[in-house]
């Protein structure tokens, strides 16, 4: 009987992307893949170190693994593991930890080391490598539900933001081939999966070949003009990208492609221009408000995301109000408000300055309050308007939800003929619970 093997990903679409891709590779060597909830004889853990939150999760996931098979093999992979290797071997329970280019022969260790008398010594097996050596490119792709899939076309970061790990736990920027991206867009087509998201840690860098060659053979552009072209796809959206590598050229495309949706999430990080120098950010807030001007002109009804940190060190009040007010007065959709905390070996961490926690947590309630007025006000501005909306696959009490085109979360009676079909919609109404209500426009065709 196969060994049973058990997967969680914690942190961002990428991980899932990898996470998805390693789960192909047990499967193909005779593995068989069940839900993490269920008892299994193999746990893997796809790791995550942005925050402080993620770090802290590990051992939580960990323990429900051991409570569901106290012998199973637990193994780390992912940021945190490259990153903290010591301390999450340490952690009781936890078998093999890998690092950023070992995860991807997870099988090979897994099966070396499961009859191995070296298991359960008290101390998880660690192989990680020097960041350095991190210079090659792994392609892959996740399959969420049955609607949507994450497909990665970069890896690595070349920027030396103050407060972030990230280039210290995925290394150099690096991209697949334009090749292997559009084959990998077809394979996915061709399992009836209607919307793809583009996802790396920094997608707009797309181009750096491997090994550290820094020419672009490719250009951001070109993979979208491409793409554009892949038959079978109805969708595609482009998650989180730079401000200063989000062109004109690239906006114009998307307003007027095929397949690419008019949704766009681009991280402000902060609106005080000298806060963004301390975070070495490679824009000031002029560029970012031109961004949303030329999106907006293009296409009015485009949805704009915001990644921003607060409490960064040194972050006066003044400077968190000249945020908050710049986003206020913003024509953004919504925000992902991030609570700054401290990363070993990064410069800010060093900073003088900190502000103090509950500063961070009062400014953080703040912009999360903001949030939601300016989704409550791009909702509304979207009533009265048809869109296209997706439907996915999961019963929540007893109704079936969906994402327009510009990300308007709308909600309907279940009903399980519209499970990943495309709808022509009438958005009519915000229900109480924020989302929106919607009739279907006489015109409307089911994909």
């Amino acid at each position: 009987m196969p060994n049973k093997v058990a997967f969680h990903t914690l942190g961002c679409k990428l991980n899932f992307s990898e996470t998805s891709t390693i789960a192909r590779g047990f499967v193909s060597e005779g593995f068989q893949r069940v839900e993490f909830s269920e008892p299994a004889d193999i746990y893997v853990i796809n790791t995550c170190s942005v925050t402080e939150n993620a770090d802290k999760r590990f051992k939580t996931v960990v323990r429900q693994a051991l409570k569901l098979n106290p012998e199973a093999f637990v193994a780390a992979i992912g940021c945190y593991a490259q990153l903290k290797p010591e301390e999450l071997a340490a952690v009781d329970g936890v078998d093999l930890v890998l690092g950023a280019t070992e995860k991807f022969k997870i099988t090979s260790y897994v099966n070396e080391l499961l009859n191995s008398p070296d298991r359960n010594q008290g101390h998880g097996q660690i192989h990680s490598c020097e960041i350095a050596d991190a210079d090659f490119y792994v392609g892959s792709y996740a399959i969420g539900d049955r609607t949507r899939a994450f497909l990665k076309v970069q890896d690595g970061c070349d920027y030396k933001c103050t407060y972030c790990t990230i280039p210290l736990a995925r290394g150099i920027s690096r991209s697949d081939t334009l090749e292997n991206v559009i084959n990998n867009a077809r394979e996915i087509a061709a399992q009836d999966i209607k919307e793809i998201v583009l996802t790396g840690v920094n997608i707009g860098d797309y181009g750096k070949g491997e090994f550290g060659n820094k020419k672009h053979e490719h250009t951001f552009l070109d993979l979208v003009k491409a793409l554009d072209q892949v038959d079978g796809v109805e969708r595609l959206r482009i998650s989180s990208i730079e401000p200063n590598l989000l062109k004109n050229e690239t906006i114009a495309f998307v307003s007027e492609s095929r397949s690419f949706v008019p949704h766009f999430h681009i991280p402000l990080q902060s609106g005080s221009d000298e806060v963004l120098k301390q975070m070495r950010r490679r824009y000031l807030s002029d560029l970012y408000v031109d961004r949303v001007a030329q999106i907006k002109q293009l296409m009015p009804h485009a949805c704009i995301g915001v990644d921003v940190i607060v409490g960064f060190p040194g972050e006066t009040e003044e400077q968190f109000l000249e945020t908050y007010h710049f986003l206020n007065e913003l024509d953004i959709s919504y925000l992902h408000v991030f609570t700054y905390s401290e990363r070993d070996n990064t410069l800010a961490a060093e900073m003088s300055g900190s502000v103090p926690r509950e500063i961070r947590h009062k400014r953080s309630k703040m912009l999360r309050g903001l949030s939601a007025k300016k989704r409550r006000a791009f909702y509304e501005s979207q009533l009265g308007s048809s869109r296209t909306v997706l439907f996915e696959g999961e019963n929540k009490e007893g109704y079936i939800y969906g994402f327009t085109e510009n990300y308007v979360k709308v909600k309907a009676p279940w009903d399980p003929t519209l499970v990943n079909t495309l709808h022509r919609i009438r958005l009519t109404e915000i229900d109480e619970d924020g989302l929106v209500r919607f009739v279907f426009a006489p015109e409307e065709v089911a994909v």
